[in-house]
């Protein structure tokens, strides 16, 4: 056996990580042995090279090759007899001719969600769903975090309530019955790491594998994800005007168990869900046993109006699951969201939640609920309505000046995005991939439509809260530039 080509190839492979630069060249030998033997490179019953034989080959103490020798007999691998050092034989397989054909693969039902998404991503211009990170109170923040751990008692350094903090949870209930017009209090509320989470504990709590939901299309992306992910069968329905518009064949041929939608401000197209609509929906509901998911994932910035209450509020025994976060009015990394669940589901949903979620992240919610009580989330979100909505002037302006009768604009009402319509030339995959170079984000509308009907929507979603409002201008001449590019 080629011992020095063995510890060669060993060495390369290490050579590249800092544990491997800082290890003794005597462990190394240890190791490269012991990697062999469990690979199968070094078989069962083999007798290896005398300690004195090897040193002199590889140009070692004969003392460092007597210590991987005695490493590996005091774990097992080799045995000193009168023949030598042999290889135990503990049933390890033999090196394979050739590497196994079969590639790991996820499965099905997840192979189709991959959204390819860097950290570096965050800051780049147009990335949709990212507040303004430079304007958030980071000081302000720091001081109620650090009182919050001050204050930890070590019984509260447990696993801690399904629910979450109580005092979150009643600051929240206020919060909301005030705000947002949400019918709830502290018992209905559960604390979640996020949007993402609440919608898994809910498609696991309130349907079972092979149940139907439906689904806005085009539609957040993350739902989808989600709801296929729990074995759910899904179903798009078309938005217009005023939201999710399911027709009487829908409710008569395909009635759901769940109904997710973001009626306040549809993503990505940014519909608000008319009032009309609204009691519709939540009668057809009740009336087929669905459940709804309404998703107020960025409805404090309404620009021009106040924000329109929850469609939750509408009815005392309203089907519906109510679905908050803290990435948009805050920051992502935080990664704190809620549900509200119906008075008469709670206690029920208590024991699901048990199994279901994570708890922890105390001191957080601890930290948050100072942040929302001493009035510094009322007055960060009044800073933020101004500046979202001088933001999303300055993207409609530029849009309007450099691509008007180019693009077709919607989902100017609200939140943190716009959408634009593309002419067919232009496809929106094609554009997105030319605006990587460019150090944008273009999200494909088309990304968010359900298999079968991306080629309905050709279009970008463009997010400008991160964006300052000077830069607009230059940003969207160069995807001027790019649509021309990309339609020649």
């Amino acid at each position: 056996m080629d011992y020095a080509l063995l510890l060669a190839t060993h060495e390369a492979q290490v050579a590249a990580s800092p544990e491997g630069a800082r290890t003794s060249r005597q462990h190394r030998l240890y190791a490269c042995l012991r990697a062999a033997i469990l690979s199968g490179r070094i078989v069962e019953g083999t007798r290896l090279a005398s300690t004195r034989t090897l040193a002199a080959e590889l140009g070692m103490a004969r003392n460092s090759v007597l210590y991987a020798y005695e490493q590996l007999a005091a774990e097992g691998f080799v045995h000193s007899r009168r023949q030598g050092t042999v290889v135990a034989r503990v049933g390890l397989p033999r090196a394979p001719e050739q590497p196994p054909a079969v590639a790991p693969t996820l499965s099905r039902r997840v192979q189709s969600l991959s959204w390819p998404r860097a950290g570096a991503d965050d800051l780049l211009p147009f990335l949709p769903g990212t507040p303004a990170l430079a304007e958030f109170p980071l000081a302000t923040w720091r001081q109620c975090l650090e009182r919050a751990w001050r204050g930890l008692a070590p019984a509260q350094m447990g696993y801690g309530a399904v629910q979450g903090s109580r005092v979150l949870r009643q600051t929240l209930a206020e919060y909301l019955r005030v705000s947002r017009g949400v019918r709830c209090s502290a018992e209905q509320v559960y604390i979640t790491d996020g949007t993402q989470d609440s919608l898994g504990v809910c498609a696991h709590a309130l349907a079972d594998a092979g149940d139907l939901a439906w689904i806005e299309n085009p539609g957040y992306y993350g739902a989808r994800a989600a709801l296929a992910a729990a074995g759910l069968v899904l179903r798009p329905i078309r938005v217009d005007a005023d939201g999710l518009a399911p027709d009487e064949a829908d409710w008569r041929k395909a009635p759901p168990r769940l109904i997710y939608l973001t009626p306040s401000h549809q993503y990505p197209l940014g519909a608000v869900m008319s009032l009309e609509r609204r009691l519709s929906l939540l009668a057809q509901a009740r009336a087929a046993g669905a459940w709804i998911l309404e998703d107020d994932y960025d409805s404090e910035f309404r620009h021009g109006s106040a924000p329109l209450p929850a469609l939750q509020g509408l009815s005392a025994e309203a089907p519906v699951v109510y679905l908050g976060t803290f990435s948009k009015t805050l920051f992502p990394a935080l990664r704190l969201g809620y549900l509200v669940v119906p008075p008469a589901l709670a206690p029920a949903f208590a024991s699901a939640a048990g199994a279901l979620m994570a708890r922890g992240r105390i001191a957080e919610q601890l930290a948050l609920a100072e942040f929302i009580d001493a009035g510094h989330y009322t007055r960060h979100l009044r800073r933020m309505r101004r500046l979202y909505s001088e933001r999303r002037a300055a993207l409609q302006g530029a849009i309007e000046q450099h691509l008007g009768g180019t693009v077709a604009l919607s989902g100017g009402a609200g939140g943190l995005h716009l959408s634009v319509r593309l002419p067919p030339e232009v496809p929106d995959t094609l554009l997105s991939q030319a605006a990587r170079g460019h150090g944008m984000v273009l999200r494909p509308l088309s990304r968010f439509a359900l298999p079968g009907t991306e080629a309905e929507h050709n279009g970008l979603v463009l997010g400008y809260g991160n964006v300052q409002s000077e830069a607009m201008d230059g940003l969207v001449r160069t995807l001027r530039r790019l649509i021309e590019r990309v339609d020649g």
